[in-house]
């Protein structure tokens, strides 16, 4: 029956429901802020206000969500809904999500954390190849490899004769319209992130193989395996992705590999077969639990020949027992000192000349320093934004003429020069020149320098810089997390998501793109590129490649190569 309220107004005799009464849309202020939240990450994303790429596309992901959610949000908890009916909407959306992951999983992630699906039932690359045995070949059933004869064009270890990413040796035709590249071999390999080594026509790398971690030898112009060295050693991790992640060193016929997990091998470059082995835990007492902890994506770092030492990072369970370098005799494996306190980074150590002072120049966890090669003495450190755990120290120091040094990183740090400075008592002091979170940020490159001027991938774009002053010549050609190599006057880079190898002249006056290829189907290259003569070798976690460049140079006749002593 109908009454009549105070006011005179007919009323029922029983209240609304809130089904009834309330909207199913959210109200106009809980559409806004969902319109907010997309519109703060997109501006983000748009404009990089982080000076990290990466860190602006997270962000764009949270904003995303948020926007995405809150209505759902709003529905279930504060509509004013009662009974478990205003859960069925969220039910909904959930479920929406998690379907694909029923049949679909996440094998890694891109450089810029995009994930890459593939289906659950499929196996893993690296599992369906053949495992060859240790050593795949030997002296008795075919010849043996000669890497004890060096050529003028030998790629001898990481980013290079120099370690400098320059290859000086040829000049680059840049008319690929006219000479295109041509391809030479095609193969599968193994997973693994690092590049190869050559000496003398001998190609070197790592791979894994199941759970055998191999370094193999391929001929640099048929793409043959010659010989392999497997041990059992396996590392994967979702972010990381899997397999050995360093670049081995070819040294007077004897090659070095520091695989993942930390183990250190010597092997004969004419067979493959094993000199000598050192796992860097068991010799620095390191809890393998702790080494993940510490050292979340594997052990990155190639081996640096210096005189009769092989030097390496060390590493630790804590600071009180970190050590930054350890040098073994190349040919015995016998230690012979130790450098260094701070944890280790994934970043490789490097021989320069600073202030007439040969050194090695180590890229350290929280720090950058320089070490006497004779003792690993530390002669001067500064400290170096870093944590090996989250936002890694991933590229290389660049000495700028013979009192300066350059060091650079992605996560919004970017790169800064150093001033070393030295007074009669041998004391070394490091003031910074210029700093900039917005230039160079090479987060899993390195920069190369030229005639006064940086060159480098920063957030995937490659740039320009004036060493001196810090100024951004330009910044042009998004390649992603990619890699690059200096070829004389050429620049070299890969897009990492299209397996495409650019060619770029090489000037501050501007990027002059001259020409492109598909060097392999690839949608993940972090690999670095190597070059022997007009060879270009390429290679991801799955296929390896290689090219015949135009060239300028003519190797007709090349120089004659030199042969070194037998190795005992």
């Amino acid at each position: 029956m109908t009454k009549l309220a105070a006011t005179g107004e007919p009323t029922t005799s029983a209240a609304a429901s809130p089904d009834q009464r309330l909207p199913v849309l959210p109200p106009i202020r809980n559409r806004c802020f969902s319109a907010i939240f997309l519109a703060v990450g997109l501006v983000i994303w748009g404009f990089d206000l982080l000076g990290d790429h990466q860190a602006g596309k997270l962000v764009l992901l949270v904003a995303c969500c948020a926007a995405l959610l809150s209505p759902f949000i709003w529905f279930t908890f504060f509509s004013g809904r009662r009974g478990p009916k205003r859960f069925i909407p969220a039910a909904l959306l959930l479920a929406t999500i998690a379907a694909p992951f029923s049949v679909l999983r996440v094998d890694e992630f891109s450089g810029e954390l995009m994930p890459h699906f593939n289906w659950r039932w499929a196996a893993k690359p690296d599992t369906q190849l053949e495992i060859p045995p240790t050593p795949a070949v030997t002296a008795e059933t075919t010849p043996a490899v000669d890497m004890l004869t060096v050529t003028p064009y030998d790629f001898p270890g990481f980013f290079g004769p120099d370690r400098n990413l320059r290859v000086d040796s040829v000049s680059l035709n840049q008319d690929w319209q006219t000479h295109p590249p041509e391809k030479i071999w095609e193969h599968r390999i193994g997973a693994g992130w690092g590049s190869f080594a050559v000496v003398n026509g001998f190609a070197v790398t790592m791979e894994q193989r199941g759970e055998r971690e191999l370094v193999t030898c391929y001929e640099v112009e048929t793409g043959k395996l010659r010989w392999s060295h497997g041990i059992d050693a396996r590392y994967s991790t979702l972010i990381a992705g899997v397999g050995p992640r360093s670049t081995p060193t070819i040294d007077e016929g004897r090659v070095y590999a520091l695989g993942a997990t930390g183990v250190l091998r010597c092997l004969d470059g004419a067979t493959g077969r094993q000199l000598w082995r050192k796992d860097l835990l068991q010799v620095l007492n390191i809890p393998a639990e702790a080494e993940a902890e510490q050292i979340l994506y594997g052990r990155a770092n190639s081996p640096l020949i210096v005189d009769q030492l092989v030097v390496v990072p060390g590493g630790g369970v804590d600071a009180q027992s970190a050590v930054s370098l350890i040098a073994f005799d190349k040919t015995t494996g016998d230690e012979v000192w130790r450098g260094g306190s701070d944890q280790i980074s994934y970043a490789s150590p490097r021989l320069a000349t600073l202030l007439d002072q040969e050194q090695i120049v180590s890229v350290n966890e929280s720090s950058v320093s320089g070490h006497d090669p004779a003792t690993g003495k530390v002669l001067w450190q500064f400290e170096w934004e870093g944590d090996s755990a989250t936002e890694s120290n991933n590229s290389q120091p660049i000495p700028i003429g013979d009192d300066r040094l350059f060091i650079s990183k992605g996560y919004s740090v970017g790169g800064s020069l150093r001033q070393l400075e030295r007074d009669a008592n041998n004391h070394w002091t490091v003031t910074e020149v210029w700093s900039n979170y917005r230039l160079m940020k090479t987060k899993f490159t390195s920069a190369v320098y030229a005639d006064g001027y940086l060159y480098g991938l920063s957030d995937g774009i490659l740039e320009c810089v004036e060493a001196a002053t810090g100024e951004q010549m330009w910044k042009k050609g998004r390649y992603h997390q990619g890699q690059i190599l200096a070829v004389g006057n050429s620049l070299l880079a890969t897009d990492e998501l299209t397996g495409e190898v650019i060619l770029v002249q090489m000037t501050p006056e501007g990027a002059h793109e001259k020409g492109r290829f598909q060097a392999i189907d690839s949608d993940k290259i972090w690999n670095n590129l190597a070059i022997y003569g007009p060879y270009l070798l390429v290679r991801d976690a799955q296929r390896a490649a290689c090219w015949k460049l135009p060239l300028h140079t003519d190797l007709s006749q090349p120089a004659a190569a030199e042969p070194l002593t037998s190795m005992p």
